[in-house]
């Protein structure tokens, strides 16, 4: 009994050990002063070039590069989707001249930096990379 024990607990902290524990997996959306809290399908309507003003501001999305957690997380959280079907749609819509996808930054301090400067700026971070004086829009 006391070696089953045993081996639960060590088979538990082997998992702990590889496996990452995230303090949050969520994502922050953030965007110029002037843009306030957005819903879900506007934030939807944006990263999918359907909305490229709001309140007479020309909208200036971000996305981080495929494969990057945080657009991984964004993808998924937000606009119900993974890395290729985002993609494929951008080829089509691209394709048929209804636009290019969102400009992409390398970094989580590219896309901070972008928004803070830029008039109709929105993007996505990680959450630990919040600041004070940011402009969060929105939190998933």
């Amino acid at each position: 009994m006391m070696r089953n024990t045993f081996l639960k607990l060590l088979a538990v902290a082997a998992i702990a050990i590889v496996q990452p524990v995230h303090a949050d997996d969520g994502i922050v959306v953030i965007a110029h002063s002037a843009i306030r809290g957005l819903d879900a399908e506007t934030l939807k309507r944006i990263w999918t070039g359907r909305s490229i003003e709001l309140d007479g501001i020309a909208l200036h999305p971000i996305n981080l590069p495929p494969g990057h957690p945080s657009r991984r997380r964004f993808l998924a959280l937000v606009m119900q989707q993974d890395d290729d079907d985002y993609i494929a749609y951008w080829t089509v819509r691209r394709y048929v001249g209804k636009g290019a996808p969102p400009r992409e930054m390398n970094t989580g301090a590219e896309v901070i930096e972008f928004v803070r400067r830029t008039p109709g700026a929105i993007g996505y971070i990680d959450p630990s990379d919040v600041r004070p004086g940011l402009n969060v829009v929105v939190k998933r």
